[in-house]
């Protein structure tokens, strides 16, 4: 990922041996990383049963929270791709019965952002 790229808060994707090091501990048994993508600080992982968000908190970055949700849960998605002057691509997921979308994502160039619809679809809608 790119520094400007990184600056404007736009993800990039990590690979699935460098998530699980850093976050297996958070899977169950028989749960598996499928793809993850970084902001700046921020962590974003799309597991066979759930989407882990790691959201790190304050000016140190010592609090971290996870926050897990359900593909059930998820009641509709978007992605916007980028434009030809446009630097990124964007993801909004609703959750539950939330008139405004709940998670609000950016990726960069570099992430297909064809794939993250297609995992998502594959889960919200089985």
């Amino acid at each position: 990922m790119g520094i400007f790229s990184a600056i404007l808060g736009n993800a990039g994707s990590v690979s699935q041996e460098e998530l699980l090091k850093k976050y297996g501990q958070l899977l169950t048994d028989t749960e598996q990383i499928e793809m993850g993508f970084k902001l700046i600080r921020d962590t974003f992982i799309f597991t066979n049963k759930r989407l882990i968000l790691v959201d790190v908190q304050g000016l140190t970055g010592s609090k971290t929270e996870y926050k897990s949700i359900s593909y059930k849960s998820i009641t509709r998605f978007s992605v916007e791709t980028a434009g030809t002057f446009e630097l990124d691509a964007e993801l909004k997921i609703w959750v539950s019965s939330e008139l405004q979308p709940s998670i609000v994502k950016q990726f960069n160039k570099s992430v297909n952002v064809y794939e993250v619809q297609k995992v998502l679809a594959h889960h919200v809608l089985g």
